[in-house]
């Protein structure tokens, strides 16, 4: 990302805790931003907080827009703003781009990916990484998937909210990407609260645990942002865990269609179910401390 912006008129779909920053960021860098929302009242506020304008439909935010983003919640989600009558894609001119920031199945961005591309409308399927915080902050971790040149027109919209940003193959490498970074969390997640739990049990100082071996190979970013947290019994963090269980099952379905597999993350992927049944859809991936209790 050159860190240099070009002004521009632009589209934000979907206002949630993760698209409400975000466009935020790209209004403060100085371009023009549209927003929709199916509830209305939160691209009214958003509109209201940053100056800059909100829709009724996924079309007439787009209308007229270079760069159309979403990120909303999940595929079904996705094709309700982009398709039809009302949809972003009947508002887009050829020779625009849309970027879709929502965690869906590589078979959606795929499928929308042609349908832009027969209008002559480029699309990134572009998942991130790093939560509310990273949104709030304009650090997240953005994986894409689409061609090069249409990476290139994007890439400096996308660093408004991110530390990092990499293409990384055709349509549907950026899903597939972010499939790989939910199972690597899925497995450490359970591994830290495993042995925090230990250490708990074992009579251990579970602070000064932490600190000790957060510094050797056992550091992670769950570690030093989760583990003090998950000893004081609290979940109110960062992504949850219904939203984990919806990734996930979208990483089983793939896997299941390549051949993949993935024994540890099915088995966290029922201990999350064993949390939701516990009252826990809403409480951050690191509860999966407490079902252990």
């Amino acid at each position: 990302m050159s860190g240099e912006w070009t002004m521009a008129k632009l589209a934000f779909l979907g206002m949630g805790v993760m698209g409400y920053p975000m466009a935020g960021h790209l209004a403060a860098k100085g371009h023009e931003v549209t927003v929709y929302n199916r509830t209305a009242a939160k691209a009214e506020a958003w509109a209201k907080e940053h100056g800059g304008h909100c829709a009724d439909t996924p079309r007439a935010a787009a209308d007229g827009a270079e760069v159309v983003f979403a990120c909303v919640g999940n595929d079904d989600d996705l094709r309700s703003v982009v398709l039809g009558e009302d949809g972003a894609l009947a508002g887009m001119d050829a020779g625009t781009v849309f970027v879709d920031h929502t965690t869906t199945s590589a078979i959606v961005a795929r499928e929308l990916a042609e349908l832009a591309n027969d209008k002559s409308i480029g699309f990134i399927d572009a998942p991130v990484s790093g939560g509310q915080a990273g949104a709030e902050n304009g650090a997240l971790t953005v994986m894409c998937g689409g061609d090069s040149e249409t990476y290139a027109r994007v890439e400096d919209h996308i660093g408004c909210f991110a530390k990092s940003c990499r293409l990384m193959g055709e349509q549907g490498a950026g899903q597939l990407t972010k499939m790989v970074n939910q199972i690597c969390i899925a497995g450490l997640v359970q591994g830290l609260s495993e042995g925090m739990h230990f250490a708990q049990k074992a009579g251990l100082d579970g602070d000064a645990v932490l600190d000790v071996i957060s510094k050797g190979a056992a550091g992670s970013w769950q570690m030093e942002n989760r583990g003090s947290t998950m000893l004081k019994d609290e979940f109110e963090f960062g992504f949850a865990v219904d939203w984990m269980r919806k990734d996930l099952g979208i990483v089983l379905e793939e896997a299941n269609a390549n051949d993949a597999s993935l024994p540890v993350t099915a088995l966290v992927d029922q201990f999350y179910h064993d949390v939701q049944k516990m009252g826990g859809g809403r409480w951050d991936t690191s509860s999966l401390m407490r079902r252990l209790k």
